[in-house]
Formats: C-alpha cells, sequence, structure tokens
C-alpha cells in the first residue's frame, strides 16, 4: 500500500492564514486583556467590552474565536456565545460550535442552553439563506451606508449598498453581485475610506432607515428609483420598520444621576476618532478663529480674568453658531443613533455618554437655568483648538521660510 501523502498544515491558528501583521498585534493585546479581565473576576459584560467583532472580516472573527476558544477558564463559552451566538453568518456560527465543542472536551464547562435556536427567525423570511445587514457610524453631516445581504435570487444580487442622508434621503444605491473572493476587497474598500467600523443590526432596523430615506427623497431622482424598484421585495424579506423595536427600546433607561454624569461624560466623547467627522469644517471655524485673534491681542482687555471670560463668551457664540437651536431634533437623533450603534459595537460607557448628550438635546434649547449641552460645547471647542493650533503651525511655517507652505488633508472635515 502506498503512503498517503501527508496533508500540508496551513497558515494561521485553525487552518486559516495569518493576520496581517497590525490586525495580530491587536488582537493579542484584547486576548491580554481578556486574560486580565478573568483573572479579575469580571463580569460578561465587563468582557464583551474588551472584545472588537468585525461582522466584515471573516478572517479576524476566525482568529479570535480560535484565540479565545485556547483559553480554558468557564467565562470564555459565555463570552464566545455573546459575541456570535447570534451570528446569521453560517461560517461563524460553524467556528463557534466548533470552539464550544473543543472547551467542552477540555473540561470546560459548557451549558447545553447557551446557544439561541437556530429558527426560521434567524435566517430571514426567504428561508433559504440569511438576509442580514449592516450599518456605518453616521458622519456629521447626517449621513451613513446601509448594506443589505442575501440570497441573490431575491434581488438579483447578493449586496445591496445605499448612501443615506438624514436630510436628503438617497445619495447612492448600487445592486452588486459578489463571490466570496471578492467580498474581502469589497470591505477594503471602505476600510480604505476610513470606514471600517460596521455593526449588524436586526433586518428590518435597516430596513426602517432606508425607508425614511425614500420618503425624503423625491420620487424622480435616480437613486429613490433604484431602491423603490427593489422595496416590495426588500419589505418581504428583510421586514419592514412597524417590525423592528422603536430606538427609545433598543437603549437602557437612564436614572436622573446616571444621565447627569454621563452627560459630563459627554464632552470628551466629542473629541474621540469616531465623531471626528461631526467637527464644524474649516470654513465655518475661520471667523470665529480670527474673533478669538481679536481677543487675545486687544489692548482693551485689562486682566487675564477678563480675558478668559471674553474667550470663554467667544467659543459660546460659535458653539450657537455652529448647531443653531433649530437643529437641535437632529442632533438629538443622531447621537441616539450613534448611541445604538456604539452599543452594538461593546463600547457600552461611549454609548451611555452618547445617550445622555441625546436625551438632553431633545429636552430642548438651553434656557436662563440650563447650561449648553456638553456634548456640543466639546465638539465646538475641539474644532477652534485643532483650527488654532493650524493657523499657529501655517504662520510659523510662512514666517520661517517665506512662503506658505501647502496643508495636507486638513483635520475639520465634516462629511
Amino acid at each position: 500500500m502506498k503512503d498517503r501523502p501527508k496533508k500540508i498544515k496551513k497558515p494561521g491558528g485553525a487552518g486559516l492564514p495569518p493576520l496581517p501583521s497590525e490586525s495580530e498585534t491587536l488582537l493579542s493585546a484584547q486576548v491580554s486583556q481578556i486574560l486580565s479581565a478573568l483573572e479579575a473576576g469580571s463580569d460578561l459584560e465587563a468582557l464583551t467590552g474588551l472584545v472588537t467583532t468585525r461582522p466584515e472580516d471573516s478572517l479576524w472573527d476566525g482568529h479570535l474565536l480560535h484565540r479565545l476558544a485556547l483559553i480554558r477558564h468557564a467565562g470564555i463559552p459565555p463570552l464566545l456565545a455573546a459575541l456570535f451566538g447570534s451570528s446569521p453568518d453560517k461560517e461563524r456560527r460553524k467556528a463557534l460550535k466548533r470552539a464550544l465543542h473543543l472547551l467542552k472536551t477540555r473540561g470546560v464547562p459548557v451549558a447545553a442552553d447557551l446557544l439561541p435556536r437556530e429558527d426560521a427567525g434567524l435566517l430571514g423570511k426567504s428561508g433559504a439563506s440569511a438576509c442580514q445587514a449592516q450599518v456605518s457610524p453616521i458622519f456629521g453631516t447626517g449621513q451613513r451606508y446601509v448594506i443589505l445581504e442575501g440570497p441573490p435570487e431575491i434581488l438579483g444580487g447578493n449586496f445591496l449598498v445605499s448612501q443615506i442622508s438624514d436630510q436628503e434621503g438617497f445619495r447612492e444605491c448600487h445592486l452588486l453581485s459578489l463571490r466570496r473572493k471578492h467580498r474581502e476587497e469589497f470591505w477594503d474598500h471602505f476600510r480604505q475610506q476610513g470606514l471600517g467600523d460596521w455593526a449588524t443590526v436586526p433586518p428590518a432596523y435597516a430596513v426602517g432607515l432606508l425607508e425614511e430615506a425614500w420618503k425624503q427623497s423625491p420620487q424622480d431622482e435616480t437613486m429613490a428609483q433604484r431602491y423603490g424598484a427593489f422595496r416590495d421585495r426588500i419589505r418581504q424579506h428583510w421586514g419592514t420598520p412597524e417590525e423592528a423595536p422603536e430606538l427609545a427600546q433598543l437603549l437602557p433607561a437612564l436614572s436622573e444621576a446616571e444621565r447627569n454624569l454621563y452627560l459630563g461624560q459627554s464632552r470628551d466623547l466629542a473629541t474621540t476618532e469616531i465623531f471626528r467627522s461631526w467637527l464644524p469644517g474649516v470654513d465655518e471655524v475661520a471667523p470665529w478663529l480670527e474673533k478669538l485673534r481679536e481677543v487675545q491681542d486687544s489692548p482693551l482687555v485689562l486682566s487675564e480674568p477678563q480675558r478668559q471670560m471674553r474667550l470663554e463668551g467667544v467659543m459660546g457664540e460659535a458653539a450657537a453658531a455652529f448647531f443653531p437651536s433649530e437643529s437641535r431634533g437632529l442632533w438629538s437623533r443622531r447621537l441616539l443613533e450613534m448611541a445604538y450603534f456604539l452599543d452594538l459595537k461593546g463600547r457600552g460607557e461611549e454609548a451611555r455618554a452618547a445617550q445622555a448628550a441625546g436625551e438632553d438635546l431633545a429636552a430642548g434649547a438651553p434656557g436662563p437655568l440650563r447650561e449648553e449641552n456638553p456634548f456640543l460645547q466639546g465638539l465646538a471647542r475641539f474644532a477652534l483648538r485643532l483650527g488654532w493650533e493650524l493657523s499657529q503651525e501655517s504662520q510659523e511655517a510662512a514666517t520661517t521660510s517665506g512662503l506658505v507652505v501647502p496643508a495636507g488633508e486638513p483635520l475639520l472635515i465634516r462629511r
């Protein structure tokens, strides 16, 4: 009998190709944080907040599942179930079951009812394959992407990619047919545009966003017409807005003490990367920089406290100009939507800060006894600070070289 050829072991854990070096470093750091948290006796909510899944990146999720399955601890099976138990993706669910089986064979207790039943609800109304939906964060101009994925026999393609605006309706709507080998290229395209964060949402929730955009769009607009051509089939297989919970039901109720605490934290939330596109643009900031410079150089200001009061006054006026009272309802809705997005990403503390700021704006414009919204204050001050630093750097460069040095991409871009 001839010797059987030996199997060649594929690179990476569990037969997976290796991760890029940056992703491998990030994954190792997350696994180390999980180990430390387990040793400290952290609960499931704290553990899930330390891990980032990537619905658009199956390689990352595969490595994450494999690495966590190597940790022999009773807290790992509930963590894996929380991260991947409700995933509509068959490959992830298969990998999850393999990981739980591996843990069980190594003596780690795995509850029999740990995973939800795979009923028809997980597979969407088509019953043939998963109808799922993903959304991007919201940009500062109220735009975001909504992606519906499903079997090609429903729409004629498997990805419906829409860019929508909460003021203008549909900006883009494209139906794509992507084979498995091209899907990673598809998500890479978004990552190269700075869009690496996506959240898997209930399909009916995504349909609700699309329906709102469709109602706002002129019915003769090309992109809205493209959505309209698929509308009935989308509602049949992905669900209707009436089937999705209200946004208020998706967010936890905050006590008065919690709301005040997180409202204060929202000032710092405004400076985080995910809200960078919410900053006022360069053209909006420029006139207020000139006013700040006039106060700074004014010979009429007699003392430093007086100067600080004048500067504070200018910054308050700038915040009111950037975010006028008639737009507060719009910013409130965006913040509450972002709170839900951050919840889905496991960023609970940031989600509560966004929720508190959104609820504060929903209460109305500030009066004599109410202070300005800390989140909007934070955005305005951060934009002015960045604009001031950019202005100072430009002046110094011009003084040194005698020329105005062309700047790269500005930090203040509202998109």
